[in-house]
């Protein structure tokens, strides 16, 4: 019991330490967490993040990537304070909501027409793309299986470009990269990029405001 009372009474001065040196200097006092998948985190989304960081020193962004299915969970939950997240429609609750073009795509090397089984090349278990890629093949009655998992972007893209297999990929990913569309399983349903925030109003509200630009342009733009 004495070692239990000791560590209470060492968390208690922690506690007293922490609230005093946020007392003289309140830098990153008042955390912003932030979901967002990986590829919606270009140079841009990160200068207004940088930015907004020098201009509020008060303010400490916590800012994480994920599957948009777990990042809307914890949104849900009251984890995360702002989230982009990738889904097939918007919700009502949305700030603002974006169109992304989908298409299926091989190694522009692959030998075609591709030999059934089909090779596939997802996202781990709860990932969209993943479950609307295996939706699309028992609808077109294809034999398939999974020939590679990949937790990032990069390595989902490296994978389809060396003819591992193909793949459901946002257009805008694939631009620079050695694929080219594929067409026997045709037109692919596009998502949307919605973004949702708990606060319609003051500092977090300016931030979302900036990270929505960011969005507009991108899909403006088509990049």
């Amino acid at each position: 019991s004495g070692e239990y009372l000791i560590g209470y009474a060492q968390r208690i001065l922690t506690l007293q330490q922490e609230a005093e040196a946020v007392l003289k200097d309140p830098a990153g006092s008042n955390p912003i967490r932030i979901g967002l998948p990986e590829d919606m985190m270009s140079t841009a989304m990160a200068e207004v993040f940088g930015l907004f960081a020098q201009e509020h020193r008060t303010i400490r962004l916590d800012v994480t990537s994920g599957l948009s299915r777990n990042l809307t969970e914890r949104y849900r939950n009251g984890e995360l304070d702002i989230v982009i997240v990738k889904e097939s429609a918007a919700s009502a609750d949305c700030y603002a909501s974006f169109p992304e073009e989908m298409a299926w795509f091989e190694s522009e090397n692959a030998i075609t027409p591709l030999s059934e089984p089909i090779r596939l090349v997802t996202f781990p278990q709860g990932g969209l793309y993943r479950d609307e890629m295996f939706e699309t093949l028992e609808r077109e009655r294809r034999r398939w299986y999974i020939a590679f998992t990949g937790s990032s972007l990069e390595s989902v893209l490296v994978s389809v470009e060396t003819g591992l297999g193909i793949s459901l990929l946002p257009v805008s990913t694939t631009k620079g990269r050695r694929v080219r569309r594929y067409k026997s399983l045709g037109e692919a349903s596009p998502m949307v990029v919605s973004i949702y925030t708990w606060e319609k109003a003051g500092l977090i509200s300016q931030l979302v405001d900036h990270m929505t630009t960011v969005l507009h342009d991108r899909f403006q733009s088509g990049s």
